[in-house]
This record gives C-alpha cells, structure tokens and sequence, in this order.
C-alpha cells in the first residue's frame, strides 16, 4: 500500500470529520475502521445536537465540515430547543434514520479521491526519533505515514457489561481495540478509564402507544448547514414515557447484580447523562423520570428508549421496561449495556489536539475524555485541518473561546483536563451571548475560507446575507413606531413614538409582530416563490419608502433574515460589554510563553510551578484558565516574561 499524509484510526463522528476536512484541504488520507459497513454508527442516541451541542453542529457546517449537511439530510424529527427563550440559547436537535447517516457519510467520504478506506484494527504505532513513520495493523501489514489522527472512539481495550456478566467489545457486536493502547502509552503518553452506558431498544410493535404522550418535531423545522436550501419536514413522531416507584424498585432491588455498585469497576461515568441506576441512586426523592422513545429508523421498528442507559442484567431490564404505562407488553430487541475503555488525558495536548509528546500524532473525540456525537466531531474536524497545516510547516488554528464552542470545548480540554466524560453546556462559554446558533457564519466561515474549507461562492452568498442583515438593522433604526401601532401587538403601551430598533430591544418584542403592526409587509412580486434565503431581504431604500419593504421578512424563507436582526439588536448592549471583557482578555492571549519555559520564576507558588510545567501552556490567557492558577500567579509570570523580554531586546 502507498505512503499516506496522513491516517486516520477510527470512522466514528470524528474520524469522519477528520478524514474529510484533511482530504479536501488536499492531504492523501487513508481511514483505517473495523467495519466499513458501519462508517458513521450511531452507537447510542440516533440524533444530533440540541442546547450547545446544535451550536457545535452549526459551526462544524461554518467550517466545512460534514455534520450539519449530513443531519439535514438523514434527520427525520426535528425540534428547536428553547424556542420559548431568547435566542441566545436556542438550540437544534434532530432524531436521525441512523441506516441512511451512516449510508450518507459513507459516499460523502467515497467521493473524495483523496480518502482510501481500509478495513482493519491499528495495533501499533512506529515511531522513531519523535516522528511518526507508520501504523502497523493486526494483519502485520505496515502502512507509511507522516501523521496519525487517532479517532478510536470507545474501542480501545473496550469491555462491554451487562448485569455481572463482562466480555471484550468496542461497541455491542462489534471487537475491541487491543495493543494500540500499549503501543501509545510506551510512547510515554498517559492513559486512563472511562465508562459510559446505552439504554436498551424496543420493538415498537409491542408498544400501546394509545397510553402515551406524543411529541411531534417543529412545524417548520429549521436546518443545521448554512446551505441548506430545501425545506425540511418531519417524518416521524416521538413518545414521552415515564419511570415509577416499581420501576424504581426493581432498580434497587438488583443493585447488586450491577460492576459499578458492586465496586468491581472504579471507572468515572458521564455526570451529566448518567445511567438509569445513577439517576435513582442520586434522585431518590423524585416518583419519576421522563423519558423518550425514539424511532431509530423510518424502515425499521425499533425504538430507543432515551435516558434509560443501564448495565443491569437482561432479565432485570424487561422488568423496569414492563413496569412503565404503555410498555406493559414491551419487547427488548437490543439491551443496555455499559461500557469501560481507554482515554488519553488532554492535558497531553497542545490546542492544535497534536501531542505535547510526539511531533504528528492527534488524538479527537472519545479518546480525549469527551462524550457526544458533537463534541467528538468537531475535535475530529479541527485535529484534520491542524494535521494538514502541520504538514505544510503553517501555524495551527487555534479558535479562540469568544469565536466559538469548539474554541471553548478544546480549551476546556487542553487547560482543564477531564477525569470524566466531558459534555458542553452553555454555562461552559463565558461569552456564550455571542456564540449563539444563528451567527456561526459570521463568526467561523471567514476562518474557513482562508483554508479552502468553503468554496468562494458560497462564501460570497454568505456575505451577502450579512450585508443585508446589517443593512436591515441601520433601516430599522429609522422606522418610526406610532403609539397606535405598537398597541396593535398587544403587549403594552408606549405614550410617544419610538423607533423600531430601539423598540425590539425589548424582550416582549419580536420583529415579525413588529412589521405587521406597522403594515411593513405589503408584498413584494419579485420575493414571490423564491426559496433562496440569501436573496429574500430588504431591498435597499430610504426609511420614508417603508411601503416598498417585501412582505418575505415575515415569511419561512427569511425568517433567518428576521432571526438574525432581532437577536443582533437585542443583546447589542449585553454584547458590547462581552467584548470589553474581551479586548482585556485578548492581551493575555497575545503575550506568549516559549515552548521550553522552566517556570522557575521568583514569587512562583510550587504546585503553581507543577501546574504550568505539566500542562505547558501557549499564553498567559491559557494559563490564567488552569484550575489552580491564581490572578497574582499570572501577574508575577506577566512581569518576568516582560522583563526577559525588554532584556532580549536590548541585547539585540
């Protein structure tokens, strides 16, 4: 087999992402899986996104990547979490037909004619004199390579539990990874143990769906990829179930025949996506839990059962599933089962996801500690375009945590490290009123534009959409509201005129009742039928032409327009004061450490000193943010740094 740039080690969500970003920045790409059939496996939940985690996938599709395109393709429930709320933290979640994502990601991946798909098992790394040089496999066949992108997910050493009964397996029928671990840590890179468990699935044809509640997906759904032009629709409906008293009593009556409670595995799980057993344990004083059910496919009738993860015993299991309403006759097709496996602490890292250690090799997704189809797609992603760029001798791109999510999770990762799995929350991003779902474009599409991640005509219609935006927001800022006018809302009084943009920043207020209570939306011929939510916007014109605006700012085509206007000016004040902070923090992140800084510095804490040479951090910005590290540690460092730089200068 040909020499490759680089090889990816696993097809899960961020092998993928990995695979597909380094090839279409032009790197030769071979992606190593134990089973082609199952490229892009939904191994748990068949959905993607919601609060945060549908602003991770938005940006992976504002970068070029697959995810966001792949989801509105396969997805066939959607939903926008927290509609209710402000835009800020609105989040989109769709249930996906995981037979057709996994189908998708397959031939997106075969269309590239950079990507070769090799089915295999990893078991060795050559390296020689701190450099990658090939991957050898199970079948002794060694494969040349300048880097690796290790994407193994929960495959490494991965031992399945189901009640006390534990057997070898990466995912439930599929093998685990042995040797690869070994082989990795011999490199002098630290390992440890995870868990993580799966609800069972059930045959919907023994479900009496006449005893639950129904949740159906959005009327008008709205899409994940920026380039998305066809209307989405819901396909499928989903189920609300809830556990009860027996349900938990046959939970704690068998807790004895679970590893975890039992003390025979030690393993930390997800806190926040914990096990059934876990939440019964933890909440007691709750008479139930809500949970979903959840069509895994359109052809097919299984059904996943959301938050219901467990690794109790089979028979245990039919038990707790038969004590619910509407699961009386229930049948299991699949049981839960936990799952323990290897990961490599990030702290090992540098932000590019390459290691501190071995110059070429990128550890992404479940590897580093992570949880969540999203959180390990966009580690994928951004380990694939700094392999490319390291290849090429450029600086990595490093995404700030006021650009993006992603930014945030990796730097989470890098400074923080994790001894448990890691989820994104929005309480996770201290600028979050700037990172919501809506501007990903703005923020991350010139980023990746400079690497030829998105084509300049897509580019170029994304421009135009935000040039429109911005002239939409100065028009509004010249439309004069009339008492009479704001009444016909029906959400208060105002006793003089006021101008609409500064009207909408109030909460109660929402540009769409805005424009119909001032009959702005008198129709436009030109709008009528056109789909394209880059050319559906406000014509250009004097705020007295007010009779000219197209009556498509309130329709299903530009409701994006509309979106991003009215979350633009409502948090406009909460976003100046973000990006005061900002400025400040920028300073820091500006002063560089150097790669080989001892840290003996006068004033230097000891465990601060342990601290910082363990995680070797790039900036003061990234070391102000390692737990621990207090703001006079980071003013002593500031001052020596200043003070051996003025020194170099004068030598100079």
């Amino acid at each position: 087999m040909p020499k490759f740039d680089i090889i990816v080690i696993g097809a899960g969500h961020a092998g993928i992402e990995a695979a597909h970003i380094a090839a279409k920045m032009g790197a030769k790409v071979l992606l190593v899986t134990s089973h082609v059939d199952l490229i892009g496996q939904m191994s748990c939940n068949p959905a993607i996104g919601g609060v945060a985690k549908g602003n991770i996938v938005r940006e992976i599709g504002a970068l070029g990547g697959l995810m966001a395109d792949l989801i509105d393709q396969a997805g066939i429930h959607f939903r926008m979490l927290n509609s209710s709320k402000g835009s800020a933290v609105w989040g989109p979640r769709a249930q996906a037909d995981r037979l057709l994502y996994r189908d998708l990601a397959r031939r997106a991946l075969k269309k590239h004619q950079n990507i070769t798909i090799f089915q295999a098992m990893a078991a060795k790394l050559d390296v020689s004199t701190e450099k990658i040089l090939a991957v050898t496999m199970d079948s002794g066949e060694i494969i040349a390579t300048k880097a690796v992108i290790l994407t193994a997910g929960t495959f490494l050493n991965g031992t399945i539990h189901i009640g006390l009964n534990t057997f070898a397996g990466g995912r439930m029928g599929e093998p685990s990874a042995s040797g690869l671990t070994k082989s990795i840590c011999a490199l002098g890179i630290t390992s440890g143990r995870l868990r993580t468990s799966s609800p069972p699935r059930i045959d919907g044809r023994s479900v009496d769906y006449s005893r639950l509640t129904v949740q159906r997906g959005d009327a008008d759904p709205w899409p994940f990829s920026f380039f998305t032009r066809r209307k989405l629709h819901n396909k499928i409906v989903c189920w609300v179930v809830k556990t009860n008293t027996t349900t938990h009593q046959h939970i704690l009556q068998n807790m004895d025949r679970s590893l975890q409670y039992t003390g025979k595995i030690q393993s930390a799980g997800p806190r926040y996506c914990p096990s059934i057993e876990d939440k019964v344990v933890r909440f007691g004083e709750r008479g139930g839990h809500v949970l979903y059910l959840e069509p895994e496919t359109r052809s097919g009738c299984e059904l996943y059962l959301n938050g219901f993860s467990t690794g109790l015993p089979c028979d245990v299991q039919e038990k707790m599933v038969a004590s619910m309403e509407g699961l009386e006759r229930a049948r299991i097709v699949r049981p839960g089962y936990g799952i323990e496996y290897d990961y490599f602490q990030p702290l090992q890292l540098k932000p590019s996801l390459e290691s501190r250690i071995v110059p070429g090799l990128f550890f992404a997704g479940q590897v580093n500690g992570t949880s969540g189809y999203e959180e390990a797609a966009c580690q994928g992603l951004m380990a694939g375009i700094n392999a490319v760029l390291a290849l090429r001798g450029e600086k990595p791109v490093v995404l700030g945590r006021d650009t993006s999510y992603v930014g945030v999770l990796i730097d989470d990762l890098v400074t923080k490290g994790t001894d448990e799995p890691y989820r994104m929350f929005t309480s996770r991003a201290e600028h979050r009123l700037l990172l919501r779902q809506d501007n990903c474009d703005e923020r991350l599409m010139p980023i990746a534009r400079s690497l030829g991640t998105i084509t300049q005509t897509q580019y170029d219609k994304r421009q135009r959409f935000w040039d429109k935006k911005k002239r939409t927001e100065e028009w509004l800022g010249g439309i004069r509201v009339t008492p009479e006018q704001y009444g016909k809302m029906g959400i208060g009084t105002i006793s003089q005129p006021g101008i609409a943009g500064e009207l909408l920043r109030r909460p109660e207020v929402e540009i769409k009742e805005l424009l119909i209570a001032c009959e702005l939306n008198v129709g436009c011929e030109q709008c009528v039928g056109n789909n394209d939510n880059t050319d559906t916007l406000i014509p250009e014109q004097s705020a007295q032409q007010t009779s000219a605006v197209c009556s498509c700012l309130v329709t299903q085509f530009d409701r994006f327009l509309a979106l991003g206007v009215e979350s633009e000016i409502k948090y406009k004040g909460f976003v100046k004061k973000q990006l005061k902070e900002i400025e400040k923090l920028h300073r820091l992140e500006e002063t560089q450490i150097p790669d080989d800084f001892c840290y003996n510095v006068p004033g230097l804490l000891t465990e601060s000193q342990e601290k910082l040479r363990r995680i070797c951090p790039n900036t003061l910005g990234q070391a102000s943010r390692i737990g621990g590290i207090t703001p006079a540690d980071i003013s002593v460092l500031a001052m020596f740094l200043l003070k051996a730089k003025n020194k170099q200068v004068k030598n100079d």
